[in-house]
């Protein structure tokens, strides 16, 4: 994206000096209000895992950018071009296609929903304005519920389970309900196998060993050389890409964006995060490879000399219900901290947020500084090998690479 367009009148200014954000609510915008309302809605209420609620936030963000985009007009749309006038409210638009979709996704919090968008239309005077923009969200709303409808979500797959050396296995008897996410409809790339990893490392690879080893020491529950820094970076992730969603609306309180701009910011983050986890899921399904506790216990069978097994070995965060290679955390948040770097036109973002899982804060000089953390961190938590986050992270910034090269381009004049 080229940041000459963007409408924040001093905003290139404030990103080369790396202005350090402070934490602070959002201003009273539509979009990032309707952003809440949806991570409320998703996650806290509906408790959706993060594979799934990332993708419906691409849903609702994507048919929320297409609304307000209509109006705006300054760059392509994401999905479809529909036809509004330059005087249409944006922040009816906005209300309407997030409410629209929200209630085709979690339709028993309609009443909720109802609320909260009957409050949002309070705000905005009665009159043609407010009834255009209303029929332009809800336009962007079905065309988005359509495109989607019969996508690969919810479906019955499930990863199938080895016994074998590196052959994944349930840790705890529980098989990851969402497995789907692998053979959903991406929302961007052409596949989802389009950037398919290199794979685990041979078990019986010095490389392989020194991943073994590495994890074995540093992810252990009982480790002694991992520092009280590191153990607090394994907690402080552990929480999920929702602690971006938080880094984001700062950002839009910090630069003071535009609805326009944040209808963009929001879409290009959710739509590059969803995308790289079906990607990272479709490789987790290719590869079936087994969790770091898995072979730290049953390395008497993987034919290396360099490994050495031990039984009752735990790691500091319990792995999840699905195959280690690659890494779901490090895929999405190198998707989301990508495209924020890249709206922003710049990596050099000072920021900081507490997580709610480790009620601590941390900060960063900048999005991949976040990467990279996230990338040691899986591995101080002893759920991944070092190489499935490194391959994570790189599908995200693959998927990211991707959406820059075709979509969100500004219009022609």
């Amino acid at each position: 994206m080229r940041p000459s367009r963007m409408r924040a009148a001093g905003l290139l200014a404030a990103v080369a000096a790396a202005v350090a954000l402070a934490a602070a609510p959002a201003r009273a915008d539509t979009v990032t209000d309707w952003n809440l309302h949806a991570t409320d809605a998703l996650i806290t209420t509906a408790r959706q895992a993060p594979t799934v609620s990332t993708i419906h936030l691409g849903m609702v963000h994507g048919a929320v950018y297409d609304a307000v985009n209509a109006i705006d007009r300054e760059y392509e749309p994401y999905l479809v071009r529909l036809r509004a006038r330059s005087w249409f409210s944006q922040d009816a638009a906005a209300a309407t296609a997030a409410y629209r979709v929200l209630v085709h996704l979690v339709p028993a919090q309609k009443e909720t929903l109802d609320g909260h968008y009957a409050t949002s239309l309070a705000s905005i005077p009665d009159g043609l304005p407010k009834q255009g923009g209303i029929a332009v969200g809800e336009a962007a709303a079905w065309a988005m519920i359509a495109a989607r409808t019969g996508d690969g979500r919810f479906g019955p797959y499930r990863f199938p389970e080895g016994s074998g050396p590196g052959e994944w296995r349930p840790t705890a008897g529980v098989n990851d309900p969402n497995a789907w996410v692998a053979q959903v409809e991406p929302f961007l790339i052409k596949s989802q196998s389009q950037f398919r990893s290199r794979g685990p490392y041979d078990l019986n690879s010095r490389r392989y060993a020194r991943e073994f080893d590495e994890v074995k020491e540093l992810g252990s529950q009982t480790s002694t050389t991992r520092s009280a820094d590191q153990t607090d970076a394994a907690r402080f992730w552990a929480e999920g890409p929702l602690i971006l969603t938080r880094v984001a609306r700062q950002l839009s309180t910090e630069f003071k964006l535009s609805i326009a701009d944040n209808a963009r910011m929001f879409a290009m983050q959710y739509l590059t995060g969803a995308d790289s986890l079906i990607a990272v899921w479709d490789d987790k399904a290719h590869w079936r490879f087994w969790r770091p506790v898995t072979a730290i216990r049953e390395a008497d069978t993987d034919g290396n000399p360099a490994t050495e097994a031990d039984p009752s070995w735990e790691s500091l965060i319990a792995a999840p219900p699905y195959p280690d290679h690659p890494s779901g955390l490090s895929g999405v948040v190198s998707g989301m901290c990508e495209a924020l770097a890249d709206f922003f036109g710049t990596d050099r973002i000072q920021f900081s947020e507490m997580s709610l899982n480790s009620g601590t804060t941390r900060r960063f000089e900048g999005f991949s500084e976040a990467i990279q953390e996230v990338v040691d961190a899986r591995v101080w938590s002893g759920i991944h090998f070092r190489n499935a986050d490194e391959d994570g992270a790189r599908i995200g910034k693959q998927v990211a690479r991707w959406r820059d090269r075709h979509y969100f381009e500004e219009e022609d004049d």
